[in-house]
């Protein structure tokens, strides 16, 4: 990636995105950076563990004398993190070694943050080490700034930026965030997130295949606790983001363009169009991609069509039943069936 000279543009307020239909984030993995130990990652321009880890929150005024709140991005808290951005906006800054400009804007978005309060929180991530995090935001340069409100991104800005020019953005950022009800800040005292309850067993089977990358074992899974239980939607919405995963794992960048050529010249392929709707979600363009496969079912009929409507509901859940890109794709859907 390149870190051309940008300037901060304002959060993208009115086209709040949905991060589950970018990514399964189940998947995100990240290895120790170099020289770094497991479980710390080293970041630019220093800081520890986070503080937020170790924060309550209220709806009064943080106390401004509490640790800092920075938080090293791991894939064991990033779920957290997410979760957290219900109660506070997280502001995520992705760095890479290589770019001169991370560590001191890195620097820059902590200093600012802090003065707020606890009104918001920073998580640091290197996408070198988490490679998956940077795809999931979309990142096109380094460093780069993305907020999280309610577990939907909010860009910020890509490049350097100094004090003066974050402030502001994180000002906007705010009323956002309370136009989207979210108007918490974090205080000393208890845990900011709860204890997570112990994941069903099948269910954790189905997560530790995931680690592993088994994505057949995770799915086989699913596929049990189903049987178990045929209303269990967490097991039914696993079995097709890792059925979605095990289709993109084999692909490289050449098929990736292939496909899309193909899908270009041969409208009415089955295979092409399918195989680039589960790249556009993967990607984050969901409605593209839900579009591209109402509108096969639209042109043809036959066996085709029933497998091309199977896979799109398919892919409702890996979105997420409730996103309103899906309700759009099921009125467009039902319109071509009926």
């Amino acid at each position: 990636m390149s870190s051309p000279a940008s300037r901060p543009v304002p959060p993208a307020a009115a086209s709040l995105l949905n991060l589950r239909g970018a990514v399964d984030l189940s998947s995100l993995k990240q290895r120790p950076a170099p020289g770094a130990a497991a479980g710390n990652p080293a970041v630019p321009g220093g800081a520890g563990a986070a503080p937020a880890a170790n924060a309550t929150a209220t709806n009064g005024t943080a106390d401004t004398g509490a640790a800092p709140l920075r938080v090293n991005v791991t894939e064991g808290n990033f779920q957290e993190l997410v979760e957290l951005s219900a109660q506070v906006p997280v502001v995520f800054a992705l760095w890479a070694a290589y770019s001169p400009e991370s560590a001191s804007m890195v620097d820059s978005l902590e200093r600012v943050i802090n003065s707020y309060g606890g009104r918001l929180v920073l998580g640091t991530a290197d996408i070198d080490a988490f490679p998956q995090l940077a795809q999931a935001f979309q990142v096109q340069a380094v460093p780069t700034a993305v907020a999280v409100i309610k577990g939907q991104p909010v860009p910020l800005f890509q490049g350097g930026a100094d004090e003066a020019q974050i402030r502001p953005l994180l000002d906007e950022l705010l009323k956002v965030a309370a136009a989207n009800g979210v108007t918490g800040s974090l205080g000393a005292g208890g845990p900011a997130v709860a204890e997570p309850a112990p994941l069903p067993p099948l269910h954790q089977a189905a997560f530790d295949a995931i680690e592993a990358g088994d994505y057949a074992a995770a799915a086989v899974a699913y596929r049990q606790a189903l049987l178990e239980m045929p209303a269990d939607a967490e097991a039914k919405a696993g079995l097709a983001q890792v059925e979605l995963m095990a289709r993109l794992q084999p692909l490289s960048a050449q098929d990736t363009e292939a496909l899309r050529t193909r899908a270009a010249e041969e409208p009415d392929n089955l295979d092409a169009q399918l195989s680039v709707a589960d790249l556009d979600v993967a990607g984050g363009h969901v409605e593209d991609a839900l579009n591209r496969v109402v509108s096969f079912i639209g042109r043809n009929f036959g066996p085709e069509r029933e497998t091309a409507r199977v896979r799109l509901l398919e892919l409702f859940d890996v979105v997420g039943t409730h996103d309103d890109r899906v309700a759009k794709a099921r009125q467009g859907l039902a319109r071509v069936l009926f």
